[in-house]
């Protein structure tokens, strides 16, 4: 059978419609769903990279970085919300491949979502233990900097001194206590990072409305910093160099296509969970950056906590005026907002992995034991816990700046397949209901998939050779398991 051979959608349908003990459980509206976006998306691209990227690649420029990065999420978010009304179900790009491209493309993509999910919810435990080691510090608590970090990483002290890291043991910590709180449930899941959605969308309206007042505009110019003489530094090219890199602050909103057979109604509310929380997250972002970038000079933001630096700024700034009682808590609610916003991402992309895994198992591309339910939870609690297990061993071992760059070629990657299957599904299957169609296809589509290239362009070449061997990792656990057990291929030759 060719390699490229496709799923059928009614066939998908049936298989999302089966119920008992062993399926998934439909529990979540349009309100969990756009909260698990925004959850997912709201988190260490705005606490964290945001002021790294401006440091390092845009300058003040960061602002049309997001603008930009924005602008490719919601093409790519039509595409997705197409596919996630037309077959809604559980598995994301991974799914959607296997329905337009063919298996070995859906196994490509499915592979590829890894560093999406388990490596995203990685890079964000590194940035909740930064923000968590901050705040513990204000209160004159000293966590031991040798077990702060990744190994080999130079922690600076309090009197100025360093000291190499060994291991990053609150982000294992943080990795742990999600898994727990994810095979008991999606329900208590979804329920939780509502409330803490809650908290962290006040927490950035308080820092544009607070910061806004105190904002120099001399930081601002120039706009555009000029250019160092290296591809990427500052100028144009760091303008979309930091595209690129804080692409992976608007990751989350494709998380909510995983949660399709947790769905009430996936063909309406899908697309509202997709896009509601995209539209809600862009605006935050652009205000938010240009606040940032507007209290301090962008070279001072390239630390594990640029938030709280600009916050520190605009403390300073109200000594004396009336809104000085608001801005003093400021930094401690910023640093609260942010170690449960973090927490929140990690449920939202600790989440969506296990059923990446799920769906894969459903298809014979994985062992049998990856599609388990727990009895009594009804969530896919061994693939939970193997999640777990990759995501804490990451976080604990590397830093945030690797696994930041292959989280966003990865998710880069599957924007471009899910952008492309569009069109391919469109010219297949043109009398398919889609209670959601994206505009102006091929146009938009073609287009996302073309941006997406550019952005993946765009990323040092050492995530690409990252990337390349990924893959080819993932080829070779293809063809010496996935092609032999495959489902698809078994029904095909039984005929």
């Amino acid at each position: 059978m060719s390699l490229f051979a496709t799923k059928s959608i009614e066939r998908l349908a049936e298989e999302a419609a089966q119920t008992g003990e062993h399926s998934l459980k439909r529990v979540l509206g349009p309100v969990n769903l756009t909260t698990l976006g925004i959850g997912a998306i709201i988190g260490t691209g705005i606490f964290v990279l945001t002021g790294q990227a401006a440091a390092a690649y845009a300058g003040p420029g960061i602002v049309i970085s997001m603008v930009l990065a924005g602008l490719v999420s919601v093409l790519a978010g039509l595409c997705y919300a197409e596919f996630a009304s037309t077959v809604p179900v559980a598995g994301s790009a991974y799914t959607y491949g296997y329905a337009t491209l063919g298996e070995f493309v859906a196994w490509i993509i499915g592979w590829d979502l890894i560093l999406e999910y388990a490596l995203g919810a990685a890079t964000v435990a590194v940035g909740w233990s930064g923000y968590v080691s901050s705040f513990l510090h204000d209160f004159g608590i000293q966590f031991p900097a040798a077990f702060s970090a990744a190994p080999g990483t130079l922690v600076k002290l309090a009197d100025g001194s360093q000291v190499t890291a060994v291991l990053n043991l609150p982000a294992i910590f943080i990795t742990a206590l999600v898994t727990i709180l994810l095979v008991i449930g999606i329900k208590e899941s979804a329920d939780v990072n509502a409330a803490i959605v809650i908290v962290k969308v006040a927490v950035v309206i308080l820092v544009i409305i607070g910061g806004a007042m105190f904002v120099q505009r001399a930081n601002w110019t120039p706009l555009i910093p000029e250019n160092t003489g290296i591809w990427g530094q500052y100028g144009w090219t760091g303008i979309f160099r930091g595209a690129a890199v804080i692409f992976f602050a608007y990751i989350g909103f494709d998380a909510v296509s995983t949660a399709a057979q947790e769905a009430r109604n996936p063909q309406r509310d899908m697309p509202i969970g997709i896009l509601g929380s995209l539209g809600v997250c862009t605006v935050l972002y652009v205000l938010v950056s240009g606040v940032m970038v507007g209290l301090v000079p962008y070279t001072q933001l390239g630390v594990a906590a640029p938030m709280a630096v600009a916050v520190d700024a605009a403390r300073e700034r109200a000594v004396g005026s009336a809104w000085a009682p608001l801005i003093n808590v400021m930094p401690f609610l910023v640093k609260l907002g942010a170690i449960a916003g973090l927490s929140s991402v990690m449920v939202v992309m600790m989440l969506a992995q296990p059923r990446i895994f799920f769906s894969m198992a459903n298809d014979g591309l994985l062992p049998a034991w990856a599609k388990k339910v727990h009895p009594r939870f009804r969530t896919p609690h061994v693939t939970s816990i193997i999640t777990g297990v990759l995501v804490a061993l990451a976080s604990g071992l590397f830093p945030i700046g690797l696994l930041g760059e292959l989280v966003s070629i990865g998710t880069l990657f599957a924007f471009v397949i899910v952008s492309v299957g569009i069109i391919f599904l469109r010219y297949q299957r043109p009398e398919l209901k889609r209670p959601f169609k994206t505009p102006l296809v091929p146009f938009v589509p073609a287009l996302s998939a073309l941006v997406s290239l550019a952005l993946m362009a765009s990323l040092p070449r050492d995530t690409w050779l990252r990337l390349v061997i990924w893959m080819v990792l993932g080829v070779v656990l293809y063809f010496s398991y996935g092609y032999h057990h495959s489902e698809l291929r078994k029904r095909t030759a039984g005929k």
